[in-house]
């Protein structure tokens, strides 16, 4: 099982350039992140070059994610700042080696038809993957849990699938994210196992409170397990808030259940 280390989440007590020497010395051999803004691609490529660290795969520009944007691919009134990003994102992408970028699609707007917005997203999303197709990149679409992040328009493993469906690009590939889904519906293991073939990347964190496995009510102990029985041989994202004084500490799970 390869974990990669969410540098938007983990280490965040030093700054974002830092967290990469961070997480390679504590041993992992990936990282994750958001969009690190137009300011960190040096410091992003420099940390790469520097650790030798794989970047599995990071977002494409979200907007102002502390002002309530989670994605701006849906939005009909933000497309140019969703393509604007793109070729700026694969250029990142290339330079570190990174197959992997989640297209978010974002929030439901007020006084919008959400079937307009789908049908935005769904342009974005397949203009986004025919220019990642050149240099052999995916494109990933993840549900997000509508509880803690307002009306998302893609909220679960159905909708997700069905949006790839529409989209119909074979390098759009779906982000399965544990902790929004165990949010939104359940059934882990019966959506592992009936769509493993569509599950590009994985993330995991523990709900209710989005800490570090073991701190929550999934077995993940069972659900890692069910990924490599069903021959799953991608990333595991570590996209969780830890509850422990330092990221390090909140490590202790991988130890028990046999990662480390």
């Amino acid at each position: 099982m390869r974990f990669s280390a969410n540098l938007s989440f983990l280490f965040k007590d030093v700054p974002f350039g830092e967290r990469f020497g961070r997480a390679s010395a504590a041993g992992f051999g990936g990282v994750e992140f958001m969009w690190p803004g137009l300011d960190q691609v040096e410091t992003v490529a420099s940390a790469v070059d520097e650790t030798g660290l794989e970047v599995a795969l990071f977002n494409f520009d979200a907007g102002d994610m502390a002002a309530g944007d989670r994605g701006l691919a849906g939005d009909p009134d933000r497309r140019a700042q969703f393509r604007d990003n793109v070729p700026v994102a694969l250029e990142l992408a290339a330079r570190v080696g990174c197959p992997r970028l989640n297209a978010l699609v974002g929030v439901r707007r007020v006084g919008l038809d959400p079937e307009v917005q789908l049908e935005v997203a769904r342009e974005n999303v397949a203009w986004a993957a025919e220019q990642a197709r050149a240099q052999g990149a995916s494109i990933m679409i993840e549900a997000v849990n509508s509880q803690q992040n307002g009306p998302y328009l893609l909220d679960t493993t159905a909708q997700a699938i069905s949006f790839l469906d529409t989209v119909g690009a074979d390098n759009v590939a779906l982000q399965y994210d544990v902790y929004h889904m165990q949010r939104m519906e359940g059934n882990l293991a019966g959506t592992i196992t009936r769509l493993l073939p569509r599950i590009g990347h994985v993330q995991i964190a523990d709900p209710p409170g989005r800490g570090e496995p073991g701190t929550g009510e999934v077995n993940f102990g069972f659900v890692l397990s069910l990924l490599e029985r069903r021959g799953y041989g991608g990333w595991v994202g570590l996209e969780y808030n830890p509850t422990t004084p330092t990221t390090e500490e909140s490590f202790g799970w991988m130890k028990e259940l046999g990662y480390a």
